[in-house]
């Protein structure tokens, strides 16, 4: 690492951060990301992408055709008890991946020329005469003349940052398996059990991506993750069923803490924030890798519009930044966030499959209001 002043730096190297920075490459601003792992690796995540970013990713060469998605087309929802309600999902969506996916739009970032330093943290950024800092855990800097943060749901940079969510506690974490289970190729699903709610698809290579939201207060009860499924996720017969019939294919969960699921700001002293580090919406709407994808690309879009600017191209990049992530993702989110409301609890979840049975159309379309446009 030298000193030289890049044009862009993008912090994070999931979905958001991997989309933005192969777009600004492949128009010649050249981009450096940072990535605090080594690919591949797993993350905790539902690993379903609506196909509203199909489009996008295949127009880019960046569809993961290879892989052998699965395609996911139907969506079951069942209360506590095990009682479903079925729907078909209004546009469907694909199952991938994130050990595989981000590996790939890894790879395909390094053959466009961006610079990307990987097992790298960054501990802080600070923004002086027009210029930004990054700082290095190794003790070096970098600069640049624009910042894309794409680090997730949370990180010791939100704190850095005095970012106003950081300091409210969240009940939630958030618990990933892969496994190899019979169930139904096309389905996605999500499980209510109480305080939590468990979804289920495949991914490739047949498959299964078995991931919850509970309250870490339910964990502290119990002397493992183990246990506490046992207790909760074991109410619901068919999650029981799941996890009795399922080979688990990691030594051990995946496991995130403090999920957070609070406003956000996209712009955090002149950084534009993308993906989950712009907001998290609720796992239930299925819903958080396209969004990644499309503000990864909507923040690059921005930076690229008006790069070459001669007066004001700073606020102009952060004021059209902010109105399409606004546009695109403000709405979505509060509806995850009400909807959310309607889970983990026997008597409210009990009502929505009531209400999905009873009226499908309209709950396709509360299912809608939660994805964006195909672009």
């Amino acid at each position: 690492m030298d000193k030289k002043k890049n044009q862009v730096i993008v912090v994070g190297g999931g979905l958001a951060g991997l989309i933005s920075s192969i777009c600004l490459q492949r128009t010649g601003i050249q981009a450096c990301l940072i990535e605090k792992k080594q690919y591949p690796f797993h993350r905790v995540c539902g690993e379903y992408i609506s196909k509203e970013v199909a489009p996008f990713l295949k127009r880019l060469n960046l569809y993961p055709e290879h892989l052998n998605p699965s395609e996911l087309t139907h969506f079951n929802l069942s209360d506590i008890k095990g009682n479903v309600a079925k729907v078909d999902l209004p546009l469907g969506g694909f199952g991938v991946s994130r050990y595989a996916f981000d590996e790939f739009l890894y790879e395909k970032a390094l053959e466009c020329g961006v610079e990307i330093f990987t097992n790298t943290e960054v501990t802080d950024i600070q923004f002086k005469n027009d210029v930004f800092t990054v700082h290095l855990k190794t003790g070096n800097s970098l600069q640049a003349e624009f910042v894309i943060n794409a680090y997730g749901k949370r990180s010791k940079l939100d704190k850095e940052f005095n970012r106003n969510f950081i300091n409210k506690r969240s009940p939630f974490m958030g618990v990933k398996y892969h496994a190899k289970v019979d169930f139904p190729k096309d389905v996605i699903g999500l499980y209510n059990f109480k305080g939590g709610y468990c979804g289920v698809s495949h991914v490739e290579d047949n498959t299964v991506n078995i991931c919850y939201l509970t309250k870490r207060k339910n964990l502290k009860k119990h002397k493992s993750i183990a246990d506490m499924e046992k207790e909760f996720l074991f109410e619901n017969p068919i999650l029981k069923e799941i996890f009795e019939g399922s080979v688990f294919l990691f030594d051990k969960p995946e496991v995130i803490n403090e999920i957070s699921f609070e406003q956000k700001s996209t712009i955090e002293n002149h950084m534009l924030m993308t993906g989950d580090t712009a907001g998290l919406i609720t796992p239930l709407c299925g819903n958080g890798m396209a969004m990644a994808i499309h503000s990864g690309y909507l923040a690059s879009c921005s930076i690229i519009k008006f790069y070459n600017s001669s007066e004001n191209r700073r606020e102009k990049i952060e004021t059209d930044y902010k109105k399409n992530w606004e546009k695109n993702f403000s709405n979505r989110l509060w509806v995850g966030r009400k909807t959310q409301n309607l889970f983990g609890n026997q008597f409210r979840s009990s009502l929505a499959i009531k209400f999905v049975k009873a009226f499908p159309l309209l709950a396709k379309k509360l299912i809608q209001q939660t994805h964006g446009e195909v672009f």
